[in-house]
């Protein structure tokens, strides 16, 4: 069975999970949602969720991030793309060897220019 080495404990895992939390606000809020129109439009059950997300206390499930980039007005990959860095460094790393650290990077949504 596959165990993360991602520890939700250590401080860099923290930081990273808030920051992207930080994101998935800005991109809620440029969408004019409030966190319970959030939860109803990506199926997340009860509205804390989502302040548990933008507060780095958990992460969108794998198999949600469609549903998230439809809601914030993202397509899914670009949306993908975005949140991964906060939730998976190494393969975004990986994936993307010449993009910077996510702490460095000016993450926007294409076209959304209010972020």
């Amino acid at each position: 069975m596959y165990n993360s080495t991602q520890r939700l404990s250590t401080p860099e895992v923290q930081e990273l999970r808030r920051e992207g939390g930080r994101l998935l606000r800005r991109l809620r809020e440029a969408r004019g949602l409030s966190q319970r129109e959030l939860c109803a439009l990506v199926g997340g059950g009860v509205y804390t969720f989502i302040s548990q997300l933008e507060t780095g206390r958990g992460r969108i499930p794998p198999d949600k991030l469609r549903a998230w980039g439809e809601a914030l007005g993202l397509e899914a990959r670009t949306f993908a793309t975005m949140i991964l860095p906060y939730y998976d460094p190494e393969t975004f790393a990986i994936l993307f060897p010449d993009a910077s650290e996510p702490a460095d990077r000016d993450v926007r949504a294409p076209n959304a220019n209010a972020l």
